[in-house]
């Protein structure tokens, strides 16, 4: 088997196509079909099923797909030591983040980075926590930054900072008036949460009890910016993070921001990386240099 085979049946299995995995791998599609044949011959084994209604990965292709695409990683990673002398934050390093930390943290920290390792190609991915840990399991990714609970198993991790959350209400809103809110301050009151499967609406509905006597939800969306322009214009009341606050007043109607009553509400913001990941000492030193290029509005962890 080639390298080349393997990338087309980890194109097929991403694309579910022949067509589209063909345009993907820059071939025509009898090239890649040919391809995977003869993957399909060497294993002896079915990989995909060919129906009217698409492509689909049989059993035991799931499995081989998996390995493949750690073997494609890992060869990528040969070459990318290759032409670096395996240097430190040379070359691409992929960096995944969650929605809520990614548009946040990163203006911060990467005109500091880029100073720090000039010859470091960042290639960011943002996803949930969940699509987050797949794609560093698969090798897709060489770390991300999330916030815990989060599954550590098979990871290490460094923590970068803490976080607190902000109480973003209207314009006027009662609640303005205050120079901190406490939880009991919440009752009755609407508030807007991110879908489910981002940690932060898990941390939400935790600190303030959505579903007792406290705050009761109002709807959901999947993007913070979402729930300050609903915010802005009225429509209830959202926890935002410190870093989502920072700078950003929304005009014509601008949020008004409250600090919550001690004992304050916060998270964890942590990178991640494979165990045996080979750009190890890459994840700590940008762990080191992400923490040195922190703003203000959050404290080391």
């Amino acid at each position: 088997m080639t390298i080349q085979e393997l990338k087309y049946l980890v194109a097929v299995a991403d694309h579910l196509h022949f067509g589209r995995a063909a345009d993907a791998c820059h071939v025509t599609q009898p090239t890649l079909s040919a391809g995977l044949r003869s993957l399909e011959d060497q294993f002896d084994q079915t990989l995909f099923e060919r129906g009217p209604h698409g492509v689909l990965a049989t059993r035991i292709g799931e499995r081989l797909i998996d390995q493949a695409r750690l073997v494609l990683s890992e060869a990528r990673r040969l070459e990318q030591m290759a032409r670096t002398g395996n240097a430190p934050l040379t070359g691409v390093f992929r960096l995944g983040a969650i929605p809520t930390i990614g548009p946040y943290l990163l203006p911060h920290i990467i005109p500091g980075l880029r100073h720090d390792w000039p010859e470091l190609a960042l290639h960011l991915v943002e996803a949930k926590t969940d699509d987050l840990l797949s794609q560093l399991h698969r090798g897709e990714l060489d770390a991300a930054l999330m916030s815990p609970p989060v599954d550590k198993t098979g990871l290490s991790h460094a923590a970068l900072y803490r976080e607190e959350f902000l109480l973003a209400v209207p314009a006027g809103h009662a609640l303005h008036r205050r120079r901190s809110v406490r939880l009991a301050d919440l009752a009755g009151e609407e508030l807007l949460l991110l879908d489910e499967g981002h940690c932060l609406r898990d941390q939400v509905v935790e600190f303030c009890r959505i579903g007792s006597t406290a705050a009761r939800e109002l709807l959901r969306s999947s993007s913070l910016e979402t729930l300050r322009s609903m915010v802005a214009a009225g429509v209830g009341c959202t926890l935002l993070p410190a870093l989502a606050v920072t700078d950003r007043q929304t005009a014509p109607a601008p949020l008004e921001i409250r600090k919550l009553a001690r004992p304050r509400p916060d998270r964890e913001v942590a990178i991640y990386w494979r165990r045996r990941f080979a750009g190890a000492e890459s994840a700590r030193l940008l762990a080191q240099s992400i923490q040195a290029h922190l703003p203000s509005a959050v404290g080391h962890s």
